[in-house]
C-alpha cells in the first residue's frame, strides 16, 4: 500500500484528505506543522508529499511552505510533492513547480482532480523506483563481475546477489562449503562459482552425484578400486578424490551417503588421506570438498542416518541458495537467457512465468522455456505455448489476449478479491494505479 504524507495544520483538511485516501488504499499520515512532517519523512519513507502553503507562524506569505518544499527537496530529491495552496499564493507554487514540485492545487480542490494527480504520481513514483533499483542492480552485477568470476550465472534478485557474494566470499578460503537449497535452484552452478574463485582454480572440478549410484558403489566413486576389490572390477581405478587432487571435488545430494562412506569421508576431511577399495595403502590428497542437498541434514542426523561430526566438517561455511519463487526478480532473466535469440516472450508469458510456483525451480523453468520455444510457431512465445497448468495462469490472461481488461473482466476480479484493490490489480496483472484509472474510466462501481 503506498504511504502519503499530509502536511497541514488544519485538522479538517488533514481528516478529509486521510478519508478521502483511504477509499483509495492509501496509507495517509498527518503531520501538523513542517517540523513534525520532516521528523516523520527521517523515521521511515513515503511515496508522496502533500503540503500546505501556509502555518500558523505565517498564514499570509506562504513562506512557510516555500521553506518547507526546499527543505524536503534537499533531503528527498526524487520524492514527488504536490503543494495545496490558495488563491494568494499562486505565483509562488508556480516557482515551486518549476523548482521541482510535481504538482500544485488550489484549495478547495476537487477530489477527482486531485486523485488523478496522485495516482499518476504514484505509478511514475513506482516505476522510478523500478528503474533505480535495476540501475543499481545492474552496477553491482557489473562491480561483481569485474572482482569474481561468475562462470555466466545469470541473476537479478538481491537475494541472488547476497546468496552470490557470500560464495565468492567464502570461495577464498580452504574450508569445506554445504550450499543448501531445493532440488533444480542452481547448486552445482552455485559450486562452480567457488571452485573458480578459489585458490585451486587452476585445478580440477569434479562433481559426483551421490544419489545417482547403488551404495555399494560410492566408495569405489569416492576413492577407487583395486583390481578384483569387488564384481566386474578386472583393472585398479582411482576415485573422485583422486581425480580431484589440486582442485574441487562436489558431493551433491551429500544426505544420500551411506553411513559407511561417511565414515571415509569424514576421515578424508581430518587428515587427507585415504585407501582404495580393496587396498591397505594410504594415499594423500589436497582437495577443496564442497557439498551440496536439498535434505534436512539435522534432521537425519537425529534419525541416526547422518553423522553429527561429517555434518559439522562440512558446515564449516553454509550457503543457502534459495527457491526460484523466493528470488522472483531472476525468472524473467533466466527465461530470456534460456530463449533462443529468434524467439522471445509476449506480456501475458511474461506474466504468466511471473505467476507460476516453480517448484522445480530453475530446471523447470528451463525445460519450459525451451520446450515453448521448440513447439511455438511465431517469433513471439505466448502464454499457450508454455503448456502451464490453468491454476498457474491469472485469470485475466488467456492466449492472444490483449493486456487491457474488459470491464466484465475488471469486475469479476474485483468480485474474487473482495473488492480489495490491490489483490484485484494482481489478479489482473497491473499496478493498482493503472487498474483505479480504469475503474474510474468505466465508471465501475466498488462496494
Amino acid at each position: 500500500m503506498p504511504t502519503i504524507l499530509v502536511i497541514d495544520d488544519n485538522p479538517a483538511v488533514a481528516t478529509a484528505l486521510e478519508t478521502l485516501f483511504s477509499l483509495h488504499d492509501i496509507d495517509t499520515r498527518i503531520a501538523a506543522s513542517p517540523e513534525a512532517g520532516l521528523a516523520e519523512m527521517a523515521q521511515s519513507p513515503v511515496d508522496l508529499v502533500l503540503q500546505d502553503m501556509n502555518f500558523e507562524d505565517d498564514t499570509t506569505s506562504g513562506e512557510e511552505g516555500v521553506a518547507l518544499f526546499r527543505e524536503i527537496r534537499a533531503h528527498h530529491p526524487d520524492l514527488p510533492v504536490i503543494l495545496l495552496t490558495a488563491w494568494t499564493h499562486l505565483e509562488a507554487a508556480v516557482e515551486l513547480v518549476k523548482a521541482g514540485a510535481a504538482d500544485y492545487l488550489a484549495k478547495p480542490w476537487d477530489d477527482r482532480k486531485l486523485m488523478v494527480t496522485v495516482n499518476n504520481l504514484l505509478e511514475l513514483s513506482q516505476t522510478r523506483q523500478q528503474l533505480a533499483r535495476r540501475n543499481a542492480g545492474d552496477r553491482r552485477r557489473r562491480a561483481a563481475l569485474d572482482e569474481y568470476e561468475l562462470r555466466g550465472f545469470v541473476h537479478a534478485d538481491p537475494l541472488t546477489e547476497s546468496t552470490l557474494a557470500l560464495a565468492c566470499q567464502v570461495a577464498r578460503s580452504d574450508l569445506p562449503v554445504l550450499i543448501t537449497g531445493p532440488n533444480g535452484s542452481g547448486k552445482e552452478k552455485l559450486a562452480e562459482i567457488v571452485h573458480a574463485n578459489s585458490s585451486v582454480r587452476s585445478g580440477p572440478f569434479i562433481a559426483l552425484n551421490c544419489g545417482a549410484l547403488p551404495a555399494d558403489l560410492i566408495e569405489a566413486e569416492l576413492f577407487g578400486a583395486e583390481a578384483g576389490a569387488y564384481t566386474g572390477a578386472n583393472r585398479a581405478r582411482e576415485g573422485k578424490f583422486e581425480a580431484a587432487d589440486g582442485g574441487t571435488l562436489f558431493l551433491d545430494e551429500i544426505g544420500t551417503l551411506p553411513l559407511a562412506g561417511q565414515v571415509k569421508l569424514l576421515r578424508v576431511l581430518e587428515t587427507g588421506q585415504f585407501q582404495r577399495l580393496g587396498s591397505n595403502r594410504e594415499r594423500a590428497v589436497k582437495v577443496r570438498v564442497i557439498s551440496a542437498t536439498n535434505a534436512d541434514l539435522p534432521a537425519l542426523i537425529a534419525a541416526g542416518q547422518f553423522r553429527e561430526d561429517l555434518f559439522y566438517r562440512l558446515n564449516a561455511v553454509e550457503v543457502r541458495l534459495p527457491a526460484l519463487m523466493q528470488r522472483p526478480d531472476d525468472i524473467l532473466p533466466l527465461a530470456k537467457h534460456f530463449l533462443p535469440a529468434d524467439k522471445s516472450l509476449d506480456g501475458d508469458a511474461e506474466r504468466a512465468l511471473l505467476a507460476h510456483r516453480w517448484p522445480g525451480n530453475v530446471r523447470e523453468l528451463r525445460n519450459t522455456v525451451q520446450r515453448a520455444a521448440l513447439l511455438s510457431r511465431g517469433a513471439r512465445i505466448g502464454v499457450g505455448d508454455l503448456g502451464l497448468p490453468a491454476a498457474a495462469i491469472p485469470q485475466s490472461i488467456s492466449a492472444g489476449d490483449a493486456a487491457e481488461p474488459d470491464r466484465a473482466t475488471i469486475e469479476a476480479a474485483l468480485a474474487r478479491a473482495g473488492g480489495v484493490l490491490a489483490q484485484a490489480a494482481s489478479d489482473l496483472g497491473m499496478s493498482r494505479q493503472a487498474l483505479y484509472r480504469r475503474i474510474e474510466r468505466l465508471g465501475i462501481a466498488r462496494s
